[in-house]
């Protein structure tokens, strides 16, 4: 069997809709995160023999003719002789690059491989209907716009699934107010003890200005350090959810991320040191309307493909689509205990989640693997899970171990 470590692991910094990185196209931002993983690890381009690049909004890439893995590559410098692929897997999509980087080398088709997510939801275009190319000689003209509401139009809104089942399992409005305000605290406890910095999980993004010299955008634009539950409770539900408002969920976010995955021999021969190890990886899928159970069931099936049980790990990140969701999949893999639930929830997304940091996507499984592993790396090593949902439920989780 092969050790599979990750050896670098950066991301943008995270930009609110309508924020600093609006008019940045996503496959920049992609381009962005490939050279600084290029430069920390010092490998020449064509050292890297595939690139899984994950993006959810094909709308955006529209914009672009589709294929942004191939164009993102090139506008990061790398040789035209780059194998790439686009994937999109939903929310999940660059954690599932990631799964697929794990697979390849387990596989012996590669060796070397960069798993990339990239979302830029501020650039997302509306639609105009098919009638536009053909002619539509009476009736007013309809634009869709594919980010409202978040949702597929055959199914409920997301927001709609999530509150719902969120009320199933018995987590009602005020719980998932306060694991939003939870959220938004502890990252505001790590940032001050810098642990989102440039360096390390960050790197700065040049933003060209209209007039005068280009902004250099250099931390997470998304979280509200004046979040009170009192505030929260205020908020309207959205969509018509029984619970989701705009204060326990994420936002329609904007950002980057790329982690470096090759087999332990590699690193060895590019004297490269490992900041973890891929242990095993499992994807699920369930009923379209169940989005937040996802995350729970695919830890269930990660852990038991290594022997492992939710005792043994460390640390947990599930990735805050809603509060619902790491409230309800904590849950289930506290098998409805209450005390047992409690101390998973005190190991999960220890520094916040995407309720504060935000969520750009195509960008969030790649960003919660690579937030894990250096928060374990700060805490001396162990095992740590992290697991996502997408839209119409589906769910990846990968497990790591920092030695």
């Amino acid at each position: 069997m092969k050790d599979i470590v990750i050896v670098e692991g950066v991301r943008t910094p995270f930009s609110p809709f309508g924020g600093p990185l609006r008019d940045i196209p996503s496959i920049e931002l992609g381009a962005c995160v490939m050279k600084e993983i290029m430069n920390r690890s010092g490998l020449k381009g064509n050292q890297i023999d595939e690139i899984f690049y994950g993006m959810t909004l094909m709308a955006e890439a529209a914009l672009y003719n589709n294929v942004c893995a191939r164009q993102a590559a090139l506008l990061a410098g790398l040789p035209p002789e780059q194998v790439s692929l686009t994937i999109d897997r939903a929310c999940c999509s660059s954690m599932t690059s990631a799964i697929l980087a794990f697979r390849t080398i387990k596989s012996g088709e590669g060796d070397v491989i960069m798993a990339v997510g990239a979302e830029n939801m501020s650039h997302c275009p509306q639609i105009g209907p098919p009638e536009l190319r053909w002619g539509q000689r009476l009736g007013p003209i309809v634009f869709r716009d594919c980010i409202a509401p978040i949702g597929h139009p055959n199914f409920p809104p997301e927001a709609v699934n999530a509150g719902e089942v969120a009320v199933q399992y018995g987590i009602g409005r005020e719980e998932q107010d306060e694991w939003a305000y939870r959220s938004q605290m502890r990252y505001q406890q790590a940032k001050k003890t810098a642990k989102f910095k440039i360096g390390e999980e960050l790197t700065p993004v040049e933003v060209p200005q209209k007039k005068g010299p280009s902004l250099i955008f250099n931390e997470d634009a998304f979280p509200k350090p004046e979040t009170t539950l009192e505030k929260l409770a205020r908020l309207n539900t959205i969509y018509g959810s029984p619970t989701v408002t705009p204060g326990n969920a994420p936002g329609l976010d904007t950002g980057a991320s790329a982690l470096l995955i090759m087999s332990g021999e590699k690193a060895r021969e590019f004297n490269l040191k490992p900041l973890t190890r891929l242990i095993a990886t499992a994807s699920v899928c369930t009923e379209p309307t169940m989005l937040a159970i996802n995350p729970g069931y695919a830890i269930k099936k990660v852990l038991s493909k290594a022997g492992m049980t939710v005792d043994e790990v460390d640390l947990f990140e599930i990735n805050e689509a809603f509060a619902a969701v790491p409230l309800v999949s904590s849950k289930i893999l506290g098998d409805g205990d209450e005390a047992k639930t409690k101390k998973i929830r005190e190991r999960l997304n220890v520094n916040g989640g995407a309720i504060a940091i935000g969520h750009p996507v195509g960008a969030s499984g790649a960003r919660i693997i690579m937030t894990l592993m250096y928060e374990l790396r700060r805490q001396g090593g162990g095992y740590g899970v992290a697991a996502i949902c997408g839209g119409l439920s589906q769910g990846d989780a990968v497990l790591i171990k920092v030695e």
